[in-house]
């Protein structure tokens, strides 16, 4: 499955982080993947600590394809 990070829509609530390791924050609280800060997409296998960040994401900042 592919991820894709939209940072601005991130309004920093933390949330994603709480349900998976993939996601860190830069300086300025806006989500990030935690290997490769610069990245917006990645593909990555399915895992269930991913799908809930996803949806549970207030502003839809991540977006599973």
């Amino acid at each position: 499955m592919k991820i894709t990070l939209i940072p601005e829509r991130c309004i920093a609530c933390g949330l994603c982080q709480t349900y998976s390791e993939l996601f860190d924050y830069h300086d300025n609280g806006i989500v990030r993947f935690y290997d490769d800060p610069d990245q917006l997409e990645k593909e990555i296998s399915p895992r269930q600590d991913i799908v809930e960040a996803v949806r549970n994401c207030p502003t839809r900042a991540l977006i599973k394809d």
